[in-house]
């Protein structure tokens, strides 16, 4: 078996582990079961993938994020490691063939989520398969008291039924004790190798600043440090607003959201990671697998639903060890914003139960039916269509989709169907006098021959790598050809996809995850309370708030976050005060020089000084001629 660390000098170009990894791999190859908590940036995915190059066979890997699943599958394959991963929307007989080419292609990683795993076809190839190793990552999603639980987690253990001889590892940024217990519970680890790697994070300064002008502080901050910015915003609308903002102010700020088409995010992804612009405005759909070391500051300009969430999003600065800043501006509307986005929208299991029934009419689903068939959804004519309040309605999809009764995929994109109703030496007269519109038609018209006899859907990510241009330039171009009548045009927006995971039973369906909904309900209202009191709290270090949360005990005052800086300036002022008291007194009795003072009170001469130059500013004491201090009034 090759070691560990040629694997990673040949894949990763590192010559050395970094903290817990060595010894985590090194356990992970002995075959054991084993536990990693490690903060965001830690390095989680090596200590999966490096054992499970080692050795010969395949890694099964789960993962609730289709996005970091292909991100990975990507960053594999650029390494020349052959990787795959069984998303939403792929039809049956691919789904064959990929997972054939897993049993005998000579792949090393198969990713999928805890959905896909339930599938009877998944779990008789994963039979076959020669498994090397079993990674869960996320794994806080196994435990009902986690942050992001998800049920269908707990279906994981078929595959230690599947592959019994198989190790686990499980691994995650986010845990509190009662977490890591959950994990290790219902993953059935046996005499489990636990490496939790401290979250001190000695560069980065936790700052929490009250501020009525919430955007006069931006600017100052994104001024004085001109490096790589993170700012997260609650909602799609002010990552335009904040950004245009900036923009106005010669800040270089871009925006990232799920509702982006998948070309512009890649655009601004890309404007960001290479320093072309200083910020990144974004919801928290951005930054999962992104690793871009040198980000000096995020700032929420929001408060995040959860310490979870903050430690994660806030873990985003200072990878690269220099000192960094995370930063909460708040004030008083914050309390009553954060209740109502994340409080008073929790769906009860009453609308969850309408929000299905209807989502199933919707999509004309027979009772009975509807198993992993996958539509393009499109929530604002969803929410319009049955009178739905649009956040209540969201929230009920997200509960769905957490408890495994559908699974829903953020991907927004343009869906064009279209048809040529000119004849073909008409068309080729009108591109004379519209050359710039050539390359687009000839490119739809060599990709789809019947286009001039029937209505044909287009794959417009297709005809942008045909052609060579923006999807919104071809959607321009199209509406052109439209009001030409030179073809019919339909052309609609979805911003997710659907997949049903269950059979349709309506309130059954429900009534089987009533009491998991009326638990997540009550978990969200104790986060948002902890995340109150870590923004209210101020007389304890910030980052010893944060590690206690995650259970750390022993820990140290960091030095460096907003309740400490204050502490310090505020001890200052009162040693300031003590030592000018102690001068006076001194001087009451006879005149004395800075030196003999020194000597008499112990203190620093820093301190010194500045005791003594704020007492001859306030014309409490006088130099003599022979460069002594005394007391005015004498």
């Amino acid at each position: 078996m090759e070691h560990p660390i040629n694997i990673l000098e040949r894949y990763w170009k590192f010559t050395s582990f970094r903290g817990q990894q060595e010894a985590i791999i090194n356990a992970v190859i002995e075959g054991e079961d084993t536990f990693a908590l490690m903060p965001t940036g830690g390095g989680k995915s090596i200590c999966f993938q490096v054992p499970a190059l080692a050795k010969k066979g395949i890694c099964i890997v789960i993962s609730p994020l289709i996005a970091l699943m292909n991100d990975q599958v990507k960053a594999l394959n650029n390494k020349g490691i052959k990787a795959m991963a069984l998303t939403s929307g792929i039809s049956y007989n691919e789904l064959d063939t990929m997972l054939d080419n897993c049993v005998y292609g000579n792949y090393k990683f198969l990713y999928l989520s805890p959905e896909r795993l339930q599938q009877e076809i998944v779990q008789n190839r994963i039979k076959q398969m020669h498994v090397n190793l079993i990674a869960v990552d996320e794994a806080h999603c196994i435990s009902q008291w986690g942050n992001d639980f998800r049920p269908a987690y707990k279906n994981i253990t078929i595959l230690r039924q599947i592959q019994p001889t198989v190790n686990v590892v499980a691994l995650t940024a986010s845990a509190t004790p009662e977490v890591v217990d959950d994990i290790v519970k219902e993953l059935d680890f046996i005499s489990p190798k636990l490496f939790k790697q401290s979250f001190f994070r000695s560069n980065l300064a936790y700052m929490v600043f009250h501020e009525e002008d919430k955007l006069y502080k931006l600017e100052a901050i994104l001024k004085k440090y001109r490096e790589p910015s993170i700012i997260y915003v609650r909602n799609r609308k002010l990552t335009n607003e904040i950004s245009s903002y900036l923009n106005t102010k010669n800040i270089k700020a871009t925006t990232y959201h799920g509702g982006l088409a998948n070309n512009s995010k890649n655009d601004n992804m890309t404007a960001w990671l290479n320093n072309q612009c200083q910020v990144m405005v974004a919801t928290n759909a951005f930054g999962m697998g992104i690793d871009k070391p040198d980000v000096k500051t995020v700032i929420h300009l929001n408060l995040p639903e959860s310490i979870e969430s903050y430690f994660q999003e806030a873990g985003r600065a200072g990878r690269n060890g220099e000192k960094a800043f995370a930063v909460i501006l708040k004030n008083n509307s914050d309390e009553v914003l954060i209740k109502n986005q994340f409080l008073k929208v929790l769906p009860p299991v009453n609308f969850v139960q309408q929000v299905y029934r209807k989502l199933c009419n919707y999509f004309q689903i027979p009772y009975g039916e509807g198993e992993y068939l996958t539509f393009d959804f499109d929530f604002y004519t969803f929410s319009k269509t049955y009178n739905f309040n649009s956040t209540l309605c969201y929230n009920a999809l997200l509960l769905l989709d957490r408890n495994s009764i559908i699974s829903l995929s953020k991907q927004f994109k343009n869906k064009v169907t279209l048809q040529f109703i000119t004849s073909n030496n008409a068309l080729f007269n009108y591109l004379e006098h519209h050359q710039d519109f050539d390359i687009i038609v000839k490119s739809i018209l060599r990709m789809y021959g019947g286009v001039f006899d029937n209505e044909a859907a287009i794959d417009l990510n297709k005809v942008v790598k045909k052609s060579s241009a923006s999807a919104e330039k071809i959607i321009a171009i199209l509406n052109h050809l439209e009001r030409d009548e030179i073809i019919t045009l339909n052309l609609s927006k979805t911003d997710a996809q659907i997949t049903f995971i269950e059979p349709r039973e309506d309130d059954k369906t429900i009534n089987r995850i009533a009491k998991t909904v009326e638990k997540q309900n009550k978990q969200k209202e104790k986060q948002v309370s902890a995340m109150l009191s870590y923004i209210e709290n101020e007389t304890l270090c910030k980052s010893e708030q944060l590690l206690a949360y995650f259970g750390e005990q022993n820990t140290k005052p960091c030095g460096i976050c907003s309740v400490c800086l204050n502490l310090n300036k505020s001890n200052k002022t009162k040693d300031l005060k003590y030592i000018k008291k102690q001068i006076i007194e001194l001087l009451q009795t006879k005149d004395l020089s800075s030196r003999a003072i020194i000597e008499v009170l112990k203190c620093n001469e820093t301190d010194l000084k500045q005791a003594l130059k704020q007492l001859l500013e306030q014309n409490t004491i006088n130099v003599t001629t022979t460069n002594t201090y005394k007391l005015s009034h004498l």
